[in-house]
């Protein structure tokens, strides 16, 4: 009776050792206190009125969903969410639409073989800009560069019916 004693013993620490010493149980499920948070930084939201020209408030009155608009800005070339930098695949012409929101881009020499390779950055500055002349409804301005040429693209923001 004394060695199964013994032996349930060392079997009870080896279990209990192999158990405590598991990456499952040692993974940081706990943050640790000492390293500080580092804040998420702000979007960008200054605005360059340089970044676009001739812009024009097609329709005021019209109400479009800020959630909608936001997502349709990231839709444009087949979608510019998350990591994506640059508008992809050199379209002419591009649409990003989300709800009641529809971005149609067209580059400003099309006709001349011109392509959209906008960044996300700029393409969310000359949003902005925009929206600084035409805070609501509809609207149509021209960003500046973006484009395989640099002469910019036309930018319409409509109703997405």
């Amino acid at each position: 009776m004394h060695i199964s004693t013994n032996a349930l013993c060392l079997t009870l620490f080896l279990f209990a050792t192999a158990t405590l010493s598991s990456p499952l149980l040692t993974t940081n499920t706990l943050r640790d206190r000492s390293t500080p948070v580092k804040a998420r930084s702000p979007a960008n939201t200054s605005v360059n009125p340089q970044a676009v020209t001739g812009t024009t408030c097609d329709d005021p009155s019209v109400a479009l969903v800020s959630h909608d608009t936001n997502v349709a800005i990231l839709s444009i070339c087949g979608g510019i969410a998350g990591a994506i930098e640059f508008c992809g695949g050199d379209p002419a012409t591009t649409v990003g639409a989300s709800g009641t929101a529809k971005f149609t881009l067209t580059a400003s020499n099309a006709d001349a073989g011109a392509t959209i390779n906008v960044s996300k950055g700029r393409w969310e500055g000359c949003v902005r800009a925009a929206q600084a002349t035409c805070p609501t409804g509809t609207f149509t301005s021209i960003c500046v560069g973006g484009t395989s040429d640099g002469a910019g693209f036309e930018f319409v923001l409509s109703a997405n019916n």
